[in-house]
């Protein structure tokens, strides 16, 4: 049965109050997760990403994942494992709503303390006020009769970062917002029908968060760039262009194990929770601040013992319904992501100006990322001339060496390769060094096309038994 007050009617409220604010204005320039980025900056073609060898590998790495784990659970065994989760997360069942409401109270007392921030650090604003707002709100959390105004503050704060931020960006985070508001509502009511689905609501939420948020990995992977760049253990050896592909792939299939069969949901829980919990030291409090809220979630969706399945339950629990669910959220996610954007920005974006960047965190000092590293425009250009300087060394033997190969055919690839990689690197000089939209737009154009051919070149070498340069 479809929940009475499901995600996607919460979504379409806070939509249409949202409509009359929303415009296809320019879009503003900010900073998130340690690299500029333009949103209105038209995303990388889809076509880029289903051409890729490690989204593929990916999606068939969890998918085995997801139909192991989904024979196990229509076995005996599931239901023994799923009892000994029971028994493990009991103490917190027990009390699961007096934790959801501690944790979204603290979440909201601690950006409080921070200040000048809307819903998360990422979201800065210059209005006091809201500050005092988010104290209101956590203070309001922890009757049922005020409950819901507490949800409706929730979503006001949502609307009003639309004044300062554009509504592209800030769909990253109405989703878990809807979830959180959503729960507050379902819990204050005395329908039980009603409030037993407010955990499912609170689900839903950050699994819809996640899988929108995760896009970005294949629209935007420059934006990226900086961070594996400034903290390469992230990728745990892998190559950056291996690593956000794949990244992108569980973060999303992880969200979308959240609204799957029970022993599938509290395990994704499980691994989303360690990913998480593996960035908090790296990237300090403020980081764990910003992630606070979604990770005590995703413990309390680990923690939650109910067996029902809602929507559709019998492509649940199907072992076919695994891929053809996966299948079908992918194309959902991906047609709204990319069609959105062009409905606001149209086909060929809309950069606009570059207003001052923002940042969520202190970049290490050793690499300076966008135009914070430095203080002035001549440091900016000094360190420019450096990066195109080594670029060019890097690209020089092996193109040289490359050309040198006595097939005219084999020569070209293995030239073009160093030759397509000199020219990415110096498109990502000039997103961390440049300013202006229009050549930053052309640098991400050039890394997309650029990467794209790379990957096509070095089929076909492989093909052929043919060494790169």
């Amino acid at each position: 049965m479809r929940p009475p007050f499901s995600p996607k009617s919460l979504l379409s409220l806070a939509g249409a109050t949202a409509l009359p604010l929303l415009s296809a204005s320019p879009a503003a320039a900010h900073v998130k997760w340690f690299a500029p980025y333009i949103v209105g900056a038209p995303p990388q073609p889809i076509a880029a990403t289903l051409g890729n060898i490690w989204f593929w590998t990916g999606i068939v790495l969890v998918l085995v994942f997801f139909l192991a784990t989904r024979f196990v659970e229509r076995s005996p065994a599931g239901e023994a494992i799923l009892q000994g989760l029971d028994r493990a997360t009991d103490p917190l069942w027990l009390r699961l709503d007096d934790f959801v409401r501690v944790v979204i109270g603290a979440f909201f007392v601690a950006i409080f303390a921070i200040g000048g921030v809307y819903l998360t650090p990422d979201l800065k604003t210059p209005a006091e006020w809201v500050s005092w707002m988010q104290l209101l709100i956590a203070a309001l959390i922890f009757s049922r009769r005020t409950q819901p105004l507490a949800a409706a503050g929730i979503i006001g704060l949502w609307l009003l970062a639309l004044r300062d931020y554009d509504i592209f960006h800030l769909l990253d985070y109405l989703a878990l917002g809807v979830g959180v508001a959503g729960y507050l509502v379902l819990e204050a009511m005395p329908n039980p029908d009603w409030r037993a689905r407010r955990f499912e609501v609170l689900r839903w939420g950050v699994a819809i968060a996640l899988m929108w948020s995760s896009l970005e990995k294949f629209a935007y992977p420059d934006w990226f760039y900086p961070l594996v760049e400034e903290k390469p253990f992230l990728t745990f050896g892998m190559p950056r262009d291996v690593f956000i592909p794949m990244a992108g792939v569980a973060e999303f299939t992880m969200g979308f194990g959240l609204i799957w069969t029970p022993l599938v949901r509290r395990l994704s829980a499980i691994a989303l929770f360690v990913i998480f919990n593996a960035a908090v030291y790296p990237f300090g409090r403020v980081d764990l601040i910003g992630h606070a809220l979604i990770m005590a979630i995703i413990v309390a969706i680990a923690a939650d013992r109910t067996r029902e399945v809602h929507f559709l339950p019998a492509v649940k629990r199907a072992l076919a319904g695994v891929p053809a669910g996966l299948a079908a959220a992918l194309v959902v996610f991906v047609t709204g992501y990319w069609g959105l954007h062009v409905a606001i920005y149209g086909a060929g974006g809309n950069v606009g100006a570059a207003p001052a960047e923002h940042l969520t965190h202190t970049p290490n000092a050793e690499n300076p990322h966008g135009v914070t590293g430095t203080s002035d425009g001549v440091s900016d250009a000094v360190n420019a001339a450096a990066a195109y300087q080594a670029a060019m060394d890097r690209m020089h033997g092996p193109m040289m060496n490359g050309i040198a190969d006595p097939d005219p055919d084999a020569a070209f690839v293995r030239g073009m390769i160093p030759h397509h990689q000199g020219a990415i690197d110096m498109a990502e000089t000039v997103l961390k060094f440049g300013k202006d939209p229009e050549n930053q737009h052309f640098a991400r154009e050039i890394i997309d096309t650029q990467t794209r051919e790379i990957s096509e070149m070095r089929q076909w070498l492989r093909q052929r038994g043919i060494a790169e340069p």
